[in-house]
C-alpha cells in the first residue's frame, strides 16, 4: 500500500509543479502587459502629437526664412557704413 500512496503523491507534486508554473508564467505575463500598456499608449499620444510639432515646425522654417537675407542686408549697410565713413573722412570730419 506504500507504494501507492507514494505513485500518488508523485503524481500530485508533478501536477502542482505544472500549476506553480502557469501561475508564475501569468504572474509575468500579468507584469509584461502592465509595463507594455503605458509605453504604447505614450506612444499613441506622441503619435497624435507629431502632426502638430511637424506643423509648428513647418511655420518655424517659413517664419525664419527672412532672416537668411540679414547676411546680404549687413552686408549692404557695411558697404554704406563704410561710404560714409569716406565721406566724413574727405569732408574733415
Amino acid at each position: 500500500m506504500n507504494v501507492h500512496v507514494a505513485a500518488a503523491s508523485a503524481g500530485n507534486f508533478s501536477s502542482f509543479g505544472w500549476i506553480l508554473g502557469y501561475v508564475l508564467g501569468g504572474i509575468v505575463l500579468i507584469a509584461v502587459v502592465a509595463l507594455v500598456v503605458p509605453i504604447l499608449l505614450l506612444a499613441r499620444s506622441i503619435g497624435n502629437e507629431a502632426p502638430k510639432i511637424n506643423d509648428a515646425l513647418t511655420d518655424a522654417v517659413h517664419n525664419t526664412a527672412p532672416l537668411a537675407a540679414l547676411r546680404t542686408t549687413i552686408e549692404h549697410a557695411t558697404i554704406i557704413i563704410g561710404g560714409l565713413q569716406r565721406g566724413r573722412e574727405r569732408l574733415g570730419g
